[in-house]
């Protein structure tokens, strides 16, 4: 295997396509950003080639839903994915800021905690005890609420409270969290971006808070270029966006790799904080939370789609995934419905009638499988072969930081329905391996000519008779292109 991360890509020489009628091995032309022709290998001779040596070829993964920038503040925050409590959350906390103290105007902060089964409960009293006057903001895993000490409420002028801070008011402050003094605000960034290219990523769904409109722009102008991005934003952006005259699709950055997404839209919580909204009473009491009335979700809907923008909205429990099919079918607009956890049969079928777009994220059932059990009694989640079988387009993403942004782990999840070591979780449901691969491909099926030059090569057949969820997950990505040129190289 040869090439260098930057390389201008002309051809690839000696892959293996796959899902191609046969696995002969084949020569790759590119030219002008996309596949030219495919040749039998040694048809012509071959400059600026990247020798595959055999290598199996696939279209470039993308990740259809992230938080990027939240996602790459991984890479140097706290994990605090392992805490078993709240006092050991915070512990953690505390031992972080003994060890690396925040800069001035700064604060410590973890991300990861799965705290919906605590007892005694995350409070602000708690962290207090062992943080004192230093900052402390500890993110959930699900990214719908954060745990803050009184200095960092004091830090990021809040309100003092007991508890914690969550669904809209929590996506509110984000931004300004993530705009705390940093040493260098891009090292988290570019890490981020290379580890993405590692796994065979040549591009994202972005849904980080913030002004996408300009955000992506920026970073691709400081040359953080070697990925594809579809910008998405929120409702208080949408008129910046229509006085603009962009749409879905529109380039926001001169080389084209930004272009706008979907309006996202936050119709419900989730289901470890019990917000998802649910036709069903949790154990215990309640619905769950509408964030958005059905009412406002239509207008903003209609006004996005008078606009020639697509919606992406966020539905877990079954009433709001329920609602927000009307609202598609009200409006006429395009999009997904995000995450699509829990649904009614027959809304399913509508689903793949009105052709609508499932963004799921595989992997989280990895963590939800008792909380489902718990808080959704008798009811089956995560239903993707249903989905798929009633006609619906599914996309893979991570949702990252909730799960990683790794495709590979979204595609074995989807497969298996659970760890190697447990048995699946209703396996009925299960992905075929190309329907999992396919899903995460950005809508690009099989390398043929006029396909996007944006491909990873990959170690082994993903396609393989009897490949395991296992061997999947552990997949090897020797190297990928975007646009043309290569941003990893094994």
């Amino acid at each position: 295997m040869t090439g260098h991360v930057g390389e201008e890509v002309r051809a690839i020489s000696r892959a293996r396509i796959v899902g191609a009628p046969t696995d002969e091995l084949v020569d790759v032309h590119l030219e002008g950003g996309a596949v030219e022709r495919i040749e039998p290998s040694g048809s012509a001779p071959l400059t600026g080639a990247l020798d595959a040596d055999g290598a199996f070829l696939i279209p470039g993964l993308w990740d259809a839903h992230v938080h990027f920038g939240n996602w790459a503040q991984t890479f140097t925050r706290l994990d605090l994915s392992g805490a078993t409590s709240a006092r050991q959350c915070a512990r953690l906390l505390a031992e972080e800021a003994r060890a690396n103290p925040p800069i001035a105007g700064g604060a410590v902060i973890g991300m990861g905690y799965h705290g919906a089964l605590w007892d005694p409960a995350p409070t602000t009293s708690l962290l207090d005890t062992v943080m004192g006057e230093i900052p402390a903001i500890a993110v959930s895993h699900d990214l719908h609420s954060a745990w803050l000490n009184s200095a960092a409420q004091n830090l990021l002028g809040l309100p003092l409270r007991e508890g914690l801070v969550r669904e809209g008011e929590w996506f509110t402050l984000s931004p300004a969290v993530d705009a705390l003094p940093a040493a260098d605000p891009d090292e988290p960034l570019r890490a981020a971006i290379a580890d993405a290219a590692s796994r065979g990523v040549v591009g994202i769904t972005d849904f980080d808070f913030g002004n996408h409109l300009d955000v992506w722009r920026e970073r691709n102008a400081r040359s953080l270029t070697q990925l594809r991005v579809r910008a998405g934003f929120y409702p208080e952006f949408l008129g910046a966006a229509i006085e603009r005259g962009l749409a879905t699709g529109d380039a926001l950055s001169e080389d084209g790799l930004v272009t706008l997404g979907p309006l996202k839209i936050i119709s419900d919580g989730s289901l470890n904080t019990k917000t998802a909204y649910c036709f069903d009473a949790y154990p215990g009491g309640g619905h769950g939370v509408l964030s958005v009335s059905e009412d406002e979700l239509t207008r903003l809907a209609a006004r996005a789609h008078e606009a020639g923008i697509e919606c992406a909205i966020h539905a877990i429990g079954d009433h709001a995934n329920a609602i927000a099919l009307k609202v598609f079918s009200t409006t006429g607009v395009r999009g997904s419905i995000e995450h699509a956890q829990l649904m009614r049969a027959d809304d399913i079928v509508e689903m793949g009638e009105r052709h609508i777009t499932a963004s799921i994220q595989p992997a989280h059932l990895l963590d939800d499988r008792e909380p489902s059990a718990q808080l959704w009694p008798g009811k089956v989640p995560y239903e993707f072969q249903r989905l798929s079988k009633a006609g619906v387009t599914l996309t893979l993403g991570s949702d990252a930081p909730v799960s990683p942004l790794d495709p590979w782990l979204q595609i074995a999840a989807a497969v298996g329905r659970g760890e190697p070591e447990t048995d699946p979780w209703e396996p009925g449901e299960r992905l075929t391996p190309a329907t999992a691969l396919f899903s995460s491909t950005g809508g690009v099926g099989r390398i043929l000519p006029g396909s996007p030059a944006d491909l990873a090569l990959l170690a082994a057949d993903p396609l393989a008779p009897g490949i395991s969820a296992a061997d999947l997950r552990a997949m090897r990505v020797l190297a990928t292109i975007c646009a043309g040129r290569v941003t990893h190289a094994d």
